[in-house]
């Protein structure tokens, strides 16, 4: 009787086995994007992911979808309320009340209150460990008090003009992260959060999906599955969407083209804050030593042959990091155009003169430096190639090295992308001011950190304005790279997939094309 008994057990265990592997595939082995499910799938092309905390990963497009923040940007790239319901600003005080709205939940079905603002808010304000470059955006914050679950205070010690813009970070969950280490926790690669989309699965170095969040608190998305393909490469991921691999992909103007006139494809433009320049690391040597170069050099390029050829006009000369703010952008301040007997001029009046091989020489050194470029950026690799060939011709050596990563401590110059699409402070501040979290090339001067705090500082927009234009007039005397040019978001789709908007400038990388994806649909 008791082998009977052990012996339905074993029948009934096998039988659940066999119809859990035959039936709902859990066990399968299989990747999660190759797992039968229903509904509509959009497969869009990634760069790669090493961590999907929005703390710690601030400008890619998967922490936008999976997290909420107090706030959102809308069209127009505006900060609206988000996970808050309302916001009160009492500028006497400069303390922000938020009311939360009720009923939202994380994607684990725990409840988010107040306590999950606080425990983000504390963590980039007064943690010793954080490693981010986004800190500085948040010092000016000197207490986050909980007044109820679904009213919390942020109180400043100094005015921040942008922290509205600030406060749409993605909110983490106090209950999963409270006591851990943010750096390393296995949360970065496993995210739970409130937003459209849920975290379902990575498949390291091949793609990450996400499926909608039936229980958003808001308009639920139509399209039930994104699998972020992740294809580095700029050429690679041409031929995936010629082949029907991908469904959306931002891709660079050249290999853009190829779309343009083919009924089987349909091309997005939309403008960006995207910008590319020459970035010395200013603890080398070379830049140390002719730091006076720079605005010099930006004379020899020119950016304009670049943007109508490399870039097939789709993009335009760059002059300043704020250029493409229609408030605050100052067109007074000099652009450095092209022209080759200026850089003559101004160089060989510094004491550089020709050697026998037509390089600059000054004092027994070479005008030659390096800039370094990743191998799977073939448009930065092009631009740079073109941009030293252009060096060459008035006599600058500039030696273009491909490389697999970036190590800022060894390089001498980056082929840099960054942008500034919404409050200028954005994309000034954390970038140039001396020491701050996102200076990553050392860059300091103190007349430039005092207007980049006025204009942190100053609440009306006409004050703001003024400490941005002397700002602006600083960076043509001392600007901290060499500006190249700003580049359009072009994004080439499926003509099954509609509902993209164009409307809104797009960040560095073209980031922010999924602004409005609750509202994109995707036939069958």
């Amino acid at each position: 009787m008791d082998i009977q008994k052990q012996t339905k057990k074993w029948i009934i265990l096998i039988t659940t086995v066999l119809v859990c592997l035959g039936l709902t595939g859990c066990g399968s082995g299989k990747p999660a994007s190759q797992q039968a499910t229903a509904g509509s799938v959009l497969n869009f092309a990634s760069g790669d992911y090493t961590t999907i905390n929005p703390v710690l990963n601030s400008h890619d497009e998967l922490p936008d979808i999976i997290f909420s923040g107090l706030m959102k940007y809308d069209a127009s790239g505006q900060p609206v309320p988000d996970l808050a319901e309302s916001c009160n600003f009492d500028q006497g005080t400069l303390t922000y009340t938020f009311k939360l709205r009720q009923g939202v939940t994380w994607h684990d079905g725990q409840p988010f209150t107040a306590d999950d603002v606080k425990f983000t808010l504390d963590l980039l304000t007064q943690s010793k460990t954080l490693e981010a470059s986004i800190t500085d955006n948040y010092k000016e914050i000197s207490a986050v008090t909980v007044l109820d679950a679904n009213t919390v205070q942020v109180k400043l010690s100094k005015p921040n003009a942008a922290m509205l813009d600030y406060l749409t970070i993605g909110i983490l969950p106090k209950h999963l992260l409270a006591g851990k280490d943010i750096m390393t926790d296995p949360f970065n690669q496993h995210p739970i959060g409130t937003g459209r989309y849920k975290f379902a699965g990575w498949e390291v170095g091949q793609s990450i999906t996400v499926v909608k969040n039936e229980a958003y608190y808001d308009k639920v998305p139509a399209i039930d599955k994104i699998i972020f393909k992740i294809v580095p490469d700029e050429n690679a991921r041409a031929m995936q969407v010629k082949s029907g691999e991908l469904d959306l992909a931002w891709l660079n103007a050249q290999n853009t083209q190829g779309f343009r006139n083919d009924k089987n494809f349909k091309v997005y433009d939309f403008v960006t804050a995207d910008y590319r320049a020459i970035a010395p690391n200013y603890q080398k040597p070379f830049w140390r030593e002719n730091r006076e170069l720079i605005p010099i050099l930006g004379y020899a390029l020119d950016k304009e042959a670049i943007v109508k050829s490399l870039l097939t006009g789709q993009g335009c000369v760059a002059y300043s990091p704020i250029q493409r703010n229609k408030i605050y952008n100052n067109p007074e301040i000099d652009t450095f155009n092209y022209n080759p007997e200026t850089f003559k001029q101004q160089v060989e009046a510094l004491g550089w003169k020709k050697g026998p091989d037509g390089i600059y020489e000054k004092n027994g050194q070479r005008l030659s430096f390096s800039v370094d470029v990743r191998e799977f950026e073939k448009e930065r690799i092009d631009i740079a190639n073109i941009a030293a060939q252009q060096f060459k011709a008035v006599g600058v050596e500039m030696k273009v090295n491909i490389v697999q990563k970036l190590n800022w401590n060894t390089l001498e110059s980056f082929l840099i992308g960054q942008a500034a699409p919404f409050d200028p402070d954005n994309g000034t501040y954390a970038f140039f001011a001396t020491g701050a979290s996102g200076n990553y090339t050392h860059y300091t001067n103190p007349v430039m950190d005092e207007y980049l705090i006025k204009a942190r500082e100053s609440l009306e927009q006409s004050a703001r304005k003024a400490a941005y234009n002397k700002f602006q007039e600083e960076w043509a005397k001392d600007p901290a790279y060499i500006m190249l040019a700003y580049l359009d978001g072009n994004f080439v789709a499926t003509p099954k997939l509609s509902g993209i908007s164009t409307e809104r400038i797009l960040g560095h990388h073209a980031v922010g094309v999924m602004w409005n994806v609750q509202d994109w649909t995707l036939e069958q």
